[in-house]
């Protein structure tokens, strides 16, 4: 069954990556998974990653690697501002375990309790997120 299409626009420091008709945005923030139709209510929140899905029809699907950042949904438009969304089969598995392994080995040396600790934490949920989208 088709559903009316609306906007989506994804940004990231280096630029648009994806800016078109979607039937579905399907992503993650802080307080779980959502899924996003045409006419949604006013919205705003902090991404996390996940594999982002922006749903051109039921099997027409793309696909990104989304890192942290912002999502606004306001008059039938949608628009993502992330850090990274890179396309799955663009993930270097090898380099994101070298990546978790070293955020990983660096949040723990790190200060309990310190910002650097916080942004080490922060890089392996990402290095994590970003290997599972590349597995799946």
């Amino acid at each position: 069954m088709a559903h009316e299409k609306f906007t989506v626009e994804v940004l990231t420091p280096e630029g648009e990556v994806f800016n078109d008709e979607v039937e579905m945005v399907s992503t993650r923030t802080g307080v779980g998974t959502l899924g996003i139709l045409a006419n949604h209510a006013p919205l705003m929140g902090m991404l996390e990653p996940t594999e982002l899905r922006l749903y051109k029809t039921e099997s027409d699907i793309v696909r990104f690697a989304q890192s942290e950042g912002y999502l606004q949904v306001v008059e039938n438009e949608c628009l993502l501002l992330v850090e990274e969304a890179i396309p799955p089969d663009r993930l270097d598995r090898s380099e994101l375990q070298d990546r978790l392994s070293e955020a990983e080995r660096c949040a723990e040396e790190a200060e309990e309790g310190s910002e650097e600790r916080e942004r080490h934490q922060r890089d392996a949920r990402r290095f994590k997120a970003f290997l599972d989208v590349g597995s799946g």
